[in-house]
């Protein structure tokens, strides 16, 4: 059996020249991969590579849908949290300032929820574009999902004077506004 070289020679579809050409590039082919200036990769290796890559791939893409996904149930559940537990602050007489985004914001509460809100009893969280008054131990749950959702919660145990502070005989009167 010949070569294919030699059967085309014998069919007049290549002469000896281009055959020893095409031999001369064959080996300078090997020689450079075995010296590694380039890559004879084979067509299997390919594939399978290509196939991790895209499973790679992949997962990264079904890792992001899974933490998008999660984000928004956290969102609903802090959003059923705040509903399910908000303080109807529709009576309102006092305003009471916070910041909210850098801005000074003012919510109208009632005297008790004043002092609730002063003494880390009740907190001041985001709902959508507005915000909600809930119970201390519903903002701690929305805080363990979500720290930017609570706008306001106090400490409690919070009026230890500091030894060092040059206003420590000057408390802060309960009913100052500002």
């Amino acid at each position: 059996m010949s070569s294919l070289q030699e059967q085309l020679m014998k069919a007049g579809l290549a002469d000896k020249k281009k055959a020893r050409k095409a031999k001369q590039q064959k080996r300078e082919d090997v020689n450079k991969a075995k010296r590694g200036e380039i890559e004879l990769e084979d067509p299997a290796e390919r594939a399978r590579r290509q196939r991790e890559e895209q499973a790679q791939a992949d997962r990264e893409r079904e890792a992001a849908r899974k933490a998008e996904r999660e984000k928004k149930e956290i969102a609903a559940q802090i959003k059923q949290m705040i509903e399910q537990s908000r303080i109807e602050r529709s009576q309102g007489d006092v305003a009471y300032q916070f910041v909210q985004d850098k801005k000074i914001k003012k919510a109208w509460v009632t005297a008790k929820q004043q002092q609730q809100l002063e003494r880390g009893q009740i907190a001041i969280v985001a709902l959508d574009d507005s915000f909600e008054l809930v119970p201390m131990v519903v903002a701690e749950k929305i805080r363990q999902r979500d720290e930017q959702a609570i706008l306001l919660l106090n400490e409690r145990g919070s009026q230890e004077v500091d030894e060092d502070d040059p206003y420590k005989d000057f408390p802060i009167p309960d009913d100052l506004m500002w």
